[in-house]
């Protein structure tokens, strides 16, 4: 059902907010797809123009889709955008786009399942890797977490996230801003919340300052390590996945 449903989300800024007001049966028929792509720019041209007297009378429906062709139009673009690279990828990215075409909040940490942004940072000259130690999860992983109020660009949140996490002054998306991995995680509880998912949208960063890196905290230690060192210091096979598709593009 991935592949159905991403054409009818395929080619607009708001075309996933309008699929949430069409029954699923019509958004998987792919004969229906012209009918519902010129419905999808209806509603986009009206809340363009603002809240018109026929905004007014359709009410609820054109606030949510002014709202989601705004506040939540970059975590929307970035994942009918992708290309999902496995069956169980595909069913995660499902998941991912039906927490954002829900409404409410995409990126609230209070959720069962939300998003959350996260990178592989690389050292391109050395081939080198950057990983974590995650007290809560007691393994290596990535750099990365929730964004902050206000924040909705899962790049940018990766971006602050690994600043934040590293001390690395020149951070900047390698070899280009693709998303290379789409992963929903388990988060174990904890004393302040429950169990929950995270639909993880991750990146590769890049840094030519290595030597530059500070843990966060010293609850928190980084290592730089080869791909071969770093797959033998994983143990969550979400990460491994992560780290074999990088690992081809510092090959490459």
């Amino acid at each position: 059902m991935c592949f159905d449903r991403r054409l009818a989300v395929e080619g607009g800024r708001a075309v996933t907010v309008a699929v949430t007001a069409l029954p699923t049966a019509v958004i998987n028929d792919q004969a229906e797809l012209p009918k519902v792509m010129q419905h999808v720019m209806g509603l986009v041209d009206t809340a363009a123009r603002g809240v018109t007297k026929t905004a007014r009378r359709r009410g609820p429906r054109i606030v949510r889709i002014r709202r989601m062709a705004t506040a939540d139009h970059a975590v929307t673009h970035v994942l009918t955008g992708y290309r999902p690279k496995t069956t169980a990828e595909c069913v995660d990215l499902e998941r991912a786009l039906g927490v954002v075409e829900a409404g409410g909040a995409p990126w609230d940490r209070s959720t069962p399942l939300h998003i959350t942004a996260s990178a592989l940072i690389v050292h391109p000259d050395s081939g080198r890797v950057l990983l974590r130690w995650h007290q809560r999860h007691q393994s290596w992983l990535l750099v990365g977490g929730h964004g902050d109020p206000g924040e909705y660009d899962p790049l940018a949140i990766a971006l602050r996230e690994g600043q934040e996490e590293t001390g690395l002054p020149d951070l900047a998306p390698w070899p280009d801003a693709d998303v290379r991995h789409l992963v929903i995680v388990p988060v174990p509880a904890s004393s302040r919340e429950p169990a929950h998912e995270h639909a993880d949208v991750r990146y590769v960063l890049a840094t030519s300052v290595p030597e530059a890196v500070r843990p966060e905290n010293p609850d928190a230690p980084l290592r730089w390590l080869t791909p071969d060192e770093a797959r033998m210091a994983i143990t969550e096979a979400n990460v491994l996945d992560t780290l074999s598709r990088v690992e081809s593009l510092l090959a490459g």
